[in-house]
């Protein structure tokens, strides 16, 4: 009986010493999604103007929500890495965001990969939701995904 009481004492000290955070952040709902369209890429006079839709439909606000991504030239070799912040993200709100890149040729990009959410934060969203979540798709010519 000692045994057994200590085993307790022992499991529940252990649930208790879990954050807060690990505790009240649930993983997305079955069917949530945050949508990510590349939609347009188009030159412009820094370089190279790329067009996102974005839809968050996670069921919470995202306060904060950016990507690193990686660039590929023609020939399939990394241009470059470069951070998109998409900012607040409204739970079931779609919202179009441009970025321009500096130095960039639209016509030389091949590839866009998104390499790892930098941010992810809101009220009940835990940090990786963003990435778990993901779902990618293009109406360009360029190749789009995780």
């Amino acid at each position: 009986m000692k045994r057994l009481t200590a085993s307790f004492r022992l499991l529940t000290s252990t649930f208790a010493m879990v954050p807060a955070w690990a505790q009240s952040a649930p993983a997305p709902a079955p069917g949530s999604a945050l949508s990510l369209e590349l939609n347009a890429a188009q030159p412009s006079e820094k370089g190279c103007r790329l067009t996102f839709v974005v839809n968050n439909a996670l069921g919470a606000d995202l306060s904060k929500a950016a990507f690193e991504i990686a660039l590929f030239n023609e020939t399939g070799v990394v241009d470059r890495l470069t951070v998109l912040d998409f900012k607040d993200l409204p739970a079931g709100k779609t919202k179009v965001t441009r970025f321009d890149l500096a130095g960039a040729d639209c016509g030389k990009l091949s590839r866009v990969l998104i390499n790892s959410a930098t941010e992810c934060a809101g009220n009940g969203v835990e940090p990786a939701a963003c990435m778990r979540a993901l779902k990618t798709s293009t109406r360009t010519s360029i190749a789009f995904g995780v």
